[in-house]
């Protein structure tokens, strides 16, 4: 069974047009998370319950990738 995290409330917009550029956008987030997780589960050869675990997180991740890809 997995845990779920709720995403933090939304911050105020900042005041300043160069506060408010992210470092990094959602999606380039995720997809690097997934890149990650991949390479994290591959070198977990010998602890199953991390791979399995890190493997139903790319799983999620994926999903909410696609779905989010697909909604806009």
């Amino acid at each position: 069974m997995s845990n779920v995290i709720p995403f933090p409330a939304r911050l105020p917009e900042p005041d300043t047009a160069s506060d408010s550029a992210p470092d990094i956008d959602l999606f380039t987030a995720v997809d690097v998370a997934i890149r990650d997780l991949r390479d994290i589960a591959r070198r977990l050869h010998g602890d199953e319950s991390g791979q399995e675990q890190a493997e139903q997180c790319l799983d999620m991740l994926t999903r909410a990738l696609e779905s989010a890809r697909d909604v806009g």
